[in-house]
């Protein structure tokens, strides 16, 4: 999997290196007359590093994973591809079903990394073992988890197999602080890498919130980068969380990109930290 030389990396438990920005696909495969500009952007992203891709079953219905399965047809092997399982089909008869039915949207034999959506009503335990078997299986290579906060985490490190949880995918952007305060401590003593969602905000006014707050644009217009830059460039800057930002303009896709050769001052990023306090008590987890 090639990686832009300079640009920022994580790395899982099993050594495996990832660049520190890829792509979403959440709202891709919603319309047909959408399909050739989003293969087209994802296409464009992997050209240029961003060679981690995100989707998942509640994507429209599976039409994500087709766009993305289409995107990858002739790289496969140059992408780590993620998917992820709606709650309820987190047991063991249905995971398999469901992942079976999301290789087949993604035209491959397996997932990179396979994700729990968010919490449900069935067992960890029982996902924990449905995991395993996929796992085994060759189905997926990893899994992991999105949504959960500390407590979750806790049950999950204590459930047999757990602690080969891989990822917790959570939102998480400078607006959107919540995870520092324990969550993130939490899975930084064991190692485990946050995949950050949204981390340019969930569109709207939250993102124009973001993007045209003076100390971004500030910064930006003192670095010569684009706003989005600065506050993607803030999510990665510890290195050991990614972010997974879904673009379809190619100019965005390309500025998503070169994010990862943008590396924030000392003082850069207490400036950004002033601007956007961090809790100082634990807050309920952010979820869109």
């Amino acid at each position: 999997m090639m990686i832009g030389k300079g640009a920022r990396t994580i790395q899982l438990h099993d050594g495996t290196t990832l660049p520190a920005i890829g792509q979403g696909t959440w709202y891709m495969g919603e319309k047909q007359s959408s399909r050739r500009e989003e293969v087209q952007a994802l296409r464009y992203g992997i050209e240029r590093g961003m060679t981690v891709i995100d989707t998942a079953e509640m994507y429209a219905e599976g039409g994500a994973e087709e766009v993305t399965g289409e995107a990858i047809a002739d790289c496969r092997d140059d992408v780590f591809l993620v998917s992820k399982v709606y709650p309820h089909h987190a047991d063991r008869k249905r995971m398999i079903a469901a992942c079976e039915r999301s290789l087949s949207r993604l035209g491959t034999d397996r997932l990179d990394l396979y994700l729990l959506h968010w919490r449900g009503g069935i067992p960890l335990e029982e996902t924990v073992k449905a995991m395993e078997q996929l796992k085994q299986s060759g189905k997926i290579l990893r899994w992991g988890v999105s949504n959960l906060d500390t407590e979750d985490m806790q049950e999950l490190w204590n459930i047999p197999g757990g602690q080969q949880c891989a990822v917790n995918q959570v939102l998480y952007h400078a607006a959107s602080r919540g995870i520092e305060y324990e969550l993130l401590p939490w899975l930084r003593e064991r190692h485990v890498p946050v995949m950050a969602y949204c981390p340019l905000a969930q569109g709207g006014r939250l993102r124009q919130d973001l993007l045209e707050h003076p100390v971004i644009r500030e910064i930006a217009r003192d670095r010569g980068v684009s706003p989005s830059q600065i506050a993607l460039s803030w999510v990665i800057r510890d290195g050991d969380v990614m972010a997974i930002p879904k673009a379809v303009q190619l100019d965005h896709v390309a500025e998503n990109a070169a994010a990862m050769d943008v590396v924030l001052s000392q003082d850069e990023v207490v400036r950004l930290n002033e601007a956007f306090p961090a809790p100082k008590g634990k807050v309920p987890l952010d979820i869109v």
